[in-house]
């Protein structure tokens, strides 16, 4: 087995403002970064659109219908303060989800040991009924409940290590008693979500909040003491990592101090973690990243731990 890569051209038909920090260049850092002849060993894949059935996994159909009505014939339309939509950001969306779907499907039918979806926009701030932070649908949630309802797993973990906290994949897997939630984020930051007596419907939401300035040895001693032993303890049958890049130092938009082997690190042992529970199963997904040569670097220590693991 060996590591599946999906993307598409369609996440570059995505286009925000000039200076809107969620670009067409994020995803073309990263390509590049993944085009490198050590990572000639993926198996590189076309992310499918993903239909209304699949989103309706989080969306109801009325937010579906919203979201399609308000994509522009030109131009930008602007949702809140910070999620803007243009032509052909519905096609980037749906296919976002489309690949991380088709990486779970990969993945659970054994002809892959991991994957990593390099898409935009972004789904970890989306909400059942709104989109913000540069998102429009829960692309990691969609996935997390198609993996329960079609393979009948008993248990899917979701690990966000984005330095924002993930308010929306919270929101959509609330009240699912199958699904545990795991997000570190900065504390206090936008959109200030997170605290650690958020605990769901079923204590099944974990939140780890993070000082600013606390750095990646912070971060590690929290996952070792707080997440770890907690994802044991529930023993998932697929883990899905929503991979944001933006705890790096160099990001623009907040104050963790993270480095890039601290990326690598986080990768390996929640491969440990999925070695010793599921058969190694783990599907990762693109999420925030705004230093262009952070990002690059740090997708690319990610998917060489991914492959390193999943050969």
């Amino acid at each position: 087995m060996t590591t599946g890569l999906w993307t598409h051209e369609a996440f570059s038909g995505h286009v925000t403002p000039p200076g809107h920090p969620e670009q067409v260049a994020r995803l073309t850092y990263a390509e590049r970064a993944l085009s490198d002849e050590r990572f000639a060993g993926l198996v590189r894949f076309q992310a499918p659109i993903a239909d209304d059935a699949a989103l309706l996994r989080c969306h109801p159909q009325s937010y579906i219908d919203h979201i399609v009505a308000a994509e522009p014939a030109t131009g930008w339309r602007q949702l809140d303060a910070d999620t803007h939509m243009s032509p052909g950001s519905v096609e980037a969306a749906r296919r976002a989800v489309g690949g991380v779907i088709a990486a779970v499907d990969a993945v659970m039918a054994g002809d892959l040991g991991n994957a990593f979806v390099a898409a935009r926009p972004p789904g970890h701030h989306a909400e059942r009924e709104t989109p913000m932070g540069f998102c429009l649908f829960g692309t990691v949630a969609i996935a997390a409940k198609h993996a329960l309802d079609h393979y009948g797993l008993s248990r899917v973990a979701v690990v966000d290590f984005d330095v924002h906290h993930g308010n929306g994949t919270q929101d959509l897997l609330w009240d699912e008693p199958r699904a545990v939630f795991f997000s570190s984020h900065q504390s206090p930051l936008w959109p200030g979500t997170g605290a650690e007596d958020e605990r769901g419907a079923h204590d099944t939401i974990f939140n780890i909040p993070l000082e600013p300035d606390s750095g990646g040895a912070t971060m590690r001693a929290a996952y070792e003491g707080r997440v770890f032993p907690v994802l044991r303890a529930l023993k998932p049958e697929l883990i899905l990592i929503s991979a944001g890049f933006d705890a790096h130092l160099a990001d623009p938009l907040a104050q963790l101090r993270w480095r890039t082997e601290d990326f690598a690190w986080i990768t390996a042992r929640l491969c440990d973690l999925a070695d010793e529970m599921c058969q190694g199963r783990v599907v990762s997904a693109l999420e925030g990243g705004y230093d262009l040569d952070a990002l690059a670097a740090s997708v690319a220590a990610h998917v060489d731990v991914l492959m390193e693991r999943g050969a």
